[in-house]
Parts: C-alpha cells; sequence; structure tokens
C-alpha cells in the first residue's frame, strides 16, 4: 500500500509534527510514504517514516537529486515541475493532506478526480453541492488520519 503525504514547504512548526507523526503511523502500518521529496511537510513526513524503518518514494519536480530531503529512500526525478503532482496523486492509494498552499490544494483535486480518498489535517476545506459527503475526511490526529487512509485505501 502508498499512502501520499502532501502538505505545505515551508509549512508552520505545528504542521511539521503532525506530518512526522503521520510519517511514523504510515511505517508502522507498514505502507510506503509517496511525496514530493523536498522539504517543509514532505521532509517531515519521510522523517517520521524513516525513523520507524518506513520506505519514502519522492517524486522530485527537478530533473537531479539535489533538492530532494536526506530521508527520501527512493527519489524519482521528473523534471517536469509542478506536474508532478498528478504522479503522487494517480501513485497513491490514499492522499493525506498536511496544511499546504495552492500546490496541495492542485493534489488533492487530482487524487479527488481519480477517486482516491483524502484525509486531511488542517488543511483546505472543500465542499460540492453535488456531493452529500465532504470530498476530504477531517481526521482528528495523524493516527485517525493514517487509520481512515488505510481502511479506505482497502476499500477502493
Amino acid at each position: 500500500m502508498i499512502i501520499a503525504v502532501i502538505g505545505g514547504d515551508p509549512a508552520p512548526p505545528e504542521a511539521l509534527v503532525l506530518a512526522e507523526q503521520v510519517g511514523m503511523h504510515i511505517a508502522l502500518h507498514r505502507a510506503t510514504l509517496v511525496c514530493g521529496g523536498r522539504g517543509g511537510v514532505m521532509e517531515a513526513a519521510c522523517k517520521g517514516a524513516t525513523d520507524y524503518g518506513g520506505e519514502t518514494i519522492g517524486v522530485l519536480p527537478d530533473s537531479d537529486k539535489a533538492q530532494m530531503n536526506p530521508y527520501v529512500t527512493i527519489p524519482i526525478v521528473t523534471g517536469i515541475g509542478r506536474a508532478r503532482n498528478l504522479i503522487i496523486a494517480l501513485t497513491a492509494d490514499a492522499v493525506i493532506a498536511v496544511d499546504g498552499g495552492y500546490g496541495t490544494l492542485t493534489e488533492i483535486g487530482f487524487a479527488l478526480q481519480h477517486g482516491k480518498p483524502v484525509a486531511g489535517l488542517g488543511t483546505w476545506q472543500l465542499s460540492a453541492t453535488e456531493t452529500p459527503e465532504p470530498p476530504i475526511y477531517r481526521a482528528k490526529d495523524p493516527v485517525d488520519a493514517v487509520r481512515w487512509a488505510v481502511e479506505a485505501a482497502w476499500k477502493a
């Protein structure tokens, strides 16, 4: 199972704490973490995962590994810039958004367009008049976010 962690770079300290805990719980579930491979939420999540023996995939926007964070275990260099957000969304079985700006919003949008379950911790709130349920599960904490994402990925 592959769980994406998406979010801001830079990110506020509280988001980094949440992201690191999310990464830890992904590793404890023996899932692989995929992210954009750079700093902020991505680096914190990768650190949490690798500290607990997890594997991390970083889908990098550039054509070299120079900007990847030190906790990426499998780098994928793309040279396609922000278009790599679609690759992250499609690679994941479920997505967890922590904080985030417009780049995170595009990843959320791509994930939802392709039927991927999305959990959020302090991230965007979306509404759609044609759907009776909110498109992003509002997790109460990192444990809840990862538990929900793993269960939703199995159901998908």
